[in-house]
């Protein structure tokens, strides 16, 4: 693996993901600096020049997103066996929301964002003694709430990258019960993320990638909604499911 892909060892998600974020964040990046080479001995004409003077301005955004847990096995045993569990790979999930966005500074914003990601996670349950497998899809469509602090930097032309970084609540409007795994309905977390400006003569286009991170215990412990109590074995072998998503997005604001 190469040696920029080990920055990302600490989050199993980013690791499988790293390849994807690193083609993307290398275009997004080389087409900024690319930008800055062509246009620095030469000014153009500036789209929107008075954009970002907007005490208040709304947009939305559409794309694509992967949901992972981040899971802690406890090795439980029942009835003589031990099951272990992972969630081995990860579907794209889509992402749609609004913007709220309010200036604070010429460098500084502050933006409210809530946003529907509809998307799925699939466990992998594996029994150590027999090498016995079971499957179960688990569908969150979390309804989030972020707020979050928007620094860029100085614009050059018709472009302007940019920082994010706040904190989020979060709804999970899929949760159905009495399957194997259920999770808790509300989770909130921290987010951190990166894009870039780009100013189109009627409105701004800004790909984003965003990091989020829960903080909260999301597995349900107590199953009673269980009817099929062999079922419970599943939920007993896992301590604790805290979530992450990587989230890739288009801005039109």
């Amino acid at each position: 693996m190469p040696a920029f892909c080990n920055i990302f060892h600490p989050f199993p998600l980013l690791l499988k993901m790293n390849c994807v974020l690193k083609r993307l964040s290398v275009i997004l990046y080389l087409c900024c600096f690319a930008a800055s080479g062509l246009t620095a001995q030469k000014e153009v004409i500036k789209n929107q020049p008075y954009a970002d003077m907007k005490l208040f301005h709304l947009g939305f955004h559409v794309g694509l997103h992967t949901q992972d847990l981040i899971l802690t096995n406890t090795g439980a045993t029942a009835n003589g066996q031990t099951w272990f569990a992972e969630i081995p790979s990860y579907s794209p999930g889509f992402s749609v929301g609004i913007i709220g966005d309010m200036l604070l500074s010429p460098y500084f914003n502050l933006r409210v964002v809530p946003t529907v990601h509809f998307g799925d996670k699939k466990f992998v349950f594996r029994q150590q003694e027999t090498g016995e497998q079971y499957t179960t899809p688990v569908r969150s469509n979390y309804l989030t709430f972020p707020l979050e602090l928007k620094y860029s930097s100085f614009r050059l032309n018709n472009y302007r990258p940019y920082l994010t970084g706040g904190v989020y609540g979060a709804i999970d409007l899929g949760r159905k019960k009495g399957e194997a795994i259920l999770l808790k309905g509300i989770d909130y977390g921290v987010s951190i993320g990166f894009g870039c400006d780009f100013y189109l003569p009627f409105f701004k286009l800004c790909p984003e990638i965003k990091f989020c991170f829960g903080l909260r215990d999301l597995l349900e412990k107590d199953r009673s909604d269980l009817t099929d109590p062999e079922l419970g074995v599943y939920t007993q072998s896992l301590s604790k499911a805290m979530s992450r998503m990587i989230v890739f997005t288009f801005n039109f604001e």
